[in-house]
Order: structure tokens, then C-alpha cells, then sequence
């Protein structure tokens, strides 16, 4: 029989000391074949020390920021899939069986853990309006293949994980997971797994403002990045539109008396659209240079040789049950 895929199950930690022991617990309980590795970022509250006393693989990253921490991880560890998961506690470790299997039997390098909460505490009626909004912009450009972007509740196949640019420092790095996967059009899938409030004691690390504006600048730089055309396109109707309307009552003085007594607006009006000529080649020049980075990208996605799950799958089945999940 062949042997059960390598898993990893990456917790990147910050300041959790009170809550990674019981995460440590879970993971080790829901997955008994899995290997935990806990990276602490900077913690000044024992958080690396709770974790190796809970039996964890504990390294460090001095990089701040959880992007940075992502990075680390994905570029160290050698597994065939990867489960990420943030320390504090929040989320089900009991769904990763289910998030495993989904990912086994149909070959999917992206499954999302979408979180189903009953109280508000673990679930501000304000972060669900942010992620609906963010989530929405992003199925909008990118495709409809996704309902949860900001979940930190990951299941990677090795394709994925040594592939992935990982390129953000912050929060942020969850929506570059969804537009990697989805730019590649990669095979991704959900399942719903309960999302809770942080135990007692324990206090997040989320600024609802100002990541909601670092994950709104993301969205924005990976759709110039990944979209350029578009994007551009708008600019440049954009500022196409603002010299017309600035160049109407000049023109019609012209028509009228044959003068051009409004001189500097019919110069920023003409400047205006020349922008927008501007703005269009650089949109059309870009998106011709974005096709070769998508195209490189793939190649080196198809690069790493993806394991045969299927004969596989039974070795795992020990550790997983049947999910209730949406594939994409």
C-alpha cells in the first residue's frame, strides 16, 4: 500500500500563549498523523514555550507581520499538503479531517475552511460586512469561485504551497491565496467549519480599519498586478470622461465668438485625455506582459509533480471523515 500523504499543519503565532496549547491539542487529536509546527513572530508572552511544552515543532521568524511568517513557512517545510491555521483558538481543528479528504479525492490544491458562527462575539457583524464586501470585489474580478476570502483556515497541496509568491507582509495574505488560486484558475473547494470566540483571556491582534485598508490596497495593487488592462482601462475612461466634460463650454465659446477665452482649461482638458491615451497603451503593453508572468507561473505550478492522492487516499482515511462541502 502506498504510504498516507505527508501532512503539516502551520500555526504562525503572535502574543498566543494562553490559546496555542489547546490549538496544539486539537490538531494533534484531529490529526494524529499530521505534523504541527508553530512559528512565533516576535511574542513577548511565552507564546513559544507554551507551544513546545504542547508537543509542537516551535520556530521563530523575526519578520513582523503574518505575511512574513507565511512566507517562512511555505519556503521550510517540505509536505504534501499543508494545513494553515491561524493560533488563536477561533477555528475547528475537527473540520481539517474534512477539508483533507476533499482535498485527496478531488485533487483540489486550494480548500477553504468558510466559517459558520451562532454568536458575535466570535464573528463582529462588522468584519462579516467587510469580508462579504471584500470577498464580493474580488469573485467580481476574479472569478465566483469563493465565499469566504479572509478565512485563515487553509488546506494546501504541495503544488500550491511551493508555487505560491507570498509576497504580502500583513493580513493581506489571505486575499493573496484566493487571487493566486484563482488567477492560475486552479482547482479550489470549501467546507463550512464552526468559527468561535478566542478563550478567555486572549485578545486579537486584528485592527478592523487598518487591515480592512491594507486588504482594500491589496485587492487594489493584485488587480493592477493581475487585471492590468482593465484597470487602466478605467483610468483612462475615467480621465477621458472629466477632459470632455471640461472641454464642452470651451467648445462652445469657440463655436460661438471663434475665441478661446478659457485657455488653461482647454490645455488640462486636452492634457486630460492624452492621460487617457496614456493610461490605455500602458494597459494594452501590460496586459501582453502579464499573459507571460500568468503563463511562467503556470509552468512552474505544472513543475511540481503532483502525487497520486487517489492510491493514497486510504492511508489517510484514518484521520478523515466524509465533509459536507461545496467544490469549485
Amino acid at each position: 500500500m502506498s504510504a498516507p500523504p505527508r501532512i503539516a499543519v502551520l500555526i504562525p503565532c503572535y502574543n498566543e500563549a494562553v490559546a496555542i496549547p489547546g490549538v496544539v491539542a486539537d490538531f494533534r487529536a484531529a490529526l494524529p498523523g499530521a505534523t504541527i509546527h508553530v512559528y512565533d513572530n516576535n511574542s513577548a508572552d511565552g507564546t513559544a514555550e507554551a507551544a513546545r511544552a504542547a508537543g509542537a515543532l516551535v520556530r521563530r521568524e523575526t519578520q513582523q507581520g503574518k505575511g512574513h511568517v507565511v512566507r517562512r513557512m511555505l519556503a521550510d517545510i517540505e509536505a504534501d499538503l499543508y494545513v494553515l491555521v491561524d493560533g488563536d483558538g477561533t477555528y475547528d481543528a475537527a473540520a481539517a479531517p474534512g477539508m483533507i479528504r476533499l482535498a485527496l479525492e478531488e485533487q483540489l490544491d486550494l480548500v477553504t475552511g468558510t466559517r459558520v458562527t451562532q454568536g458575535e462575539a466570535a464573528y463582529r457583524p462588522g468584519h462579516v460586512l467587510g469580508n462579504q464586501v471584500l470577498t464580493g470585489l474580488v469573485r467580481h474580478i476574479f472569478g465566483n469561485r469563493i465565499t469566504d476570502m479572509l478565512s485563515g483556515y487553509r488546506v494546501f497541496s504541495r503544488r500550491f504551497a511551493k508555487s505560491f509568491p507570498a509576497l504580502a507582509e500583513g493580513f493581506e495574505t489571505e486575499t493573496e491565496f484566493t487571487v493566486h488560486a484563482l488567477a492560475l484558475h486552479m482547482p479550489v473547494g470549501e467546507v463550512p467549519t464552526a468559527y468561535r470566540a478566542r478563550p478567555p483571556g486572549s485578545t486579537s491582534k486584528l485592527n478592523t480599519w487598518r487591515d480592512g485598508w491594507r486588504i482594500l490596497s491589496a485587492i487594489l495593487l493584485l488587480v493592477r498586478r493581475e487585471r492590468p488592462l482593465p484597470f487602466f482601462a478605467l483610468v483612462a475612461l475615467l480621465l477621458a470622461a472629466t477632459g470632455v466634460v471640461l472641454a464642452v463650454p470651451v467648445l462652445q465659446t469657440f463655436v460661438a465668438t471663434g475665441l478661446v477665452p478659457r485657455l488653461p482649461t482647454a490645455v488640462l482638458s486636452m492634457g486630460l485625455v492624452l492621460l487617457a491615451c496614456l493610461s490605455l497603451a500602458c494597459g494594452l503593453i501590460l496586459d501582453t506582459v502579464t499573459r507571460g508572468r500568468v503563463e511562467a507561473k503556470r509552468m512552474a505550478y505544472l513543475a511540481i509533480p503532483a502525487p497520486d492522492f487517489a492510491a493514497r487516499l486510504d492511508g489517510a482515511g484514518g484521520t478523515t471523515g466524509e465533509p459536507d462541502h461545496q467544490r469549485n
